[in-house]
């Protein structure tokens, strides 16, 4: 079945509220969605607004940053995968830019600690006593660059910050700030030198988004910027600029939550869920977290694509990026081919849409 929001297992969203994307390297979609109703309120374009800023640096990869919205718009948190090269860390760069939000990066490695992630507790030789230093996790954007990257223990250190949002150091619980959200980048698990995420970790990520190579116009842009000297190190250059701050993100929140979501809508996604625990071809199907989370996700792209109520489609649409990593397949389906998308695929197939 081809997934009519996206490339078949890309985790892609569309592009624009209502608007089919055409899949990679062939022609454009025979279909569109309805389209979206005008934005009904002033939060709602200044949130849109983040995608235009975050185009000046980054080409063709509305798919992702309309992700990265939908997270901070779930207080959730998002992984970005895709090959080395494909602008992962551009990206997450300019929507901290385009957000008047704290950000900060920590580049994983092999050797790098947990303390390191969370912070730590300091001996001051004149005070003699230890006081705490905060380590970067405590901002309200935090790029987790090549997470795969790094050891196991340390990749857990992030596990209580992302569900619990706070840190706790000796024994004391130290609160992160509101908001608060980890975006993570990681090569392909098939690439040397790196560290799968176990199952527990994935399942804290919200969504993961895959993000393609470029078509030859995008590339042919790219390369256009480049050689008109865009310098990725300098986005205030580029002209990004702060478009959107905590309280527009907090009335965008509120606004999210007064988004109906009828029972049979309710249902679907957990018949959708359920559907996934009884396929033979995995060994771990979608828990009533990933079915939360497929609803939370559904309300927020409905939102955003200017609804005040869930439709079946909202929820086709987030399916794979909301599920497709919480999923273990046996590895005997491997072996003929299955992947977590095409199981998504065919359930959204056989699950009966509500009317």
């Amino acid at each position: 079945m081809t997934n009519p929001y996206g490339a078949p297992g890309t985790g892609d969203l569309p592009r624009e509220p209502g608007f089919a994307v055409p899949e990679q390297g062939g022609a454009p979609a025979a279909a569109t969605v309805r389209p979206a109703p005008a934005p009904a309120s002033p939060v709602h374009a200044t949130l849109g607004r983040i995608r235009g800023e975050v185009a000046k640096a980054v080409v063709s990869q509305d798919a992702a940053v309309s992700g990265l919205v939908i997270g901070l718009l779930c207080r959730g948190h998002v992984l970005l995968e895709g090959v080395p090269g494909v602008a992962k860390t551009l990206l997450v760069r300019a929507l901290g830019a385009a957000l008047d939000l704290g950000m900060t990066r920590v580049q994983f490695t092999p050797d790098l600690m947990p303390g390191d992630v969370t912070g730590s507790l300091v001996y001051d030789a004149h005070t003699a006593e230890f006081s705490f230093r905060e380590g970067p996790v405590f901002t309200h954007l935090m790029l987790a660059d090549e997470i795969n990257r790094t050891p196991p223990k340390t990749q857990a250190s992030l596990l209580e910050a992302m569900e619990e949002r706070q840190v706790s150091v000796d024994g004391t619980p130290r609160p992160l700030p509101d908001p608060f959200m980890v975006i993570a980048t990681q090569n392909p698990v098939e690439y040397e030198g790196t560290y799968p995420l176990p199952e527990a970790q994935l399942d804290r990520f919200l969504l993961k988004l895959t993000m393609p190579l470029p078509q030859r116009a995008a590339e042919v842009e790219v390369l256009a910027r480049h050689a008109h000297d865009f310098d990725p190190r300098d986005l205030a250059a580029a002209g990004l600029r702060a478009v959107a701050g905590a309280e527009n993100l907090a009335a965008a929140r509120a606004e999210v939550s007064r988004v109906e979501v009828a029972p049979d809508v309710l249902g679907y996604v957990v018949d959708l869920c359920r559907a996934t625990r009884t396929s033979p071809s995995l060994s771990l199907g979608a828990s009533p977290r990933g079915a939360t989370a497929l609803m939370r996700t559904a309300r927020a792209w409905a939102w955003l694509s200017g609804r005040d109520f869930v439709t079946p489609d909202d929820v086709k649409a987030l399916a794979q990026p909301t599920l497709q990593h919480r999923l273990q397949v046996r590895a005997e389906a491997l072996l003929e081919g299955v992947t977590g998308a095409s199981v998504i695929d065919g359930v959204i197939a056989t699950v009966p849409v509500p009317r």
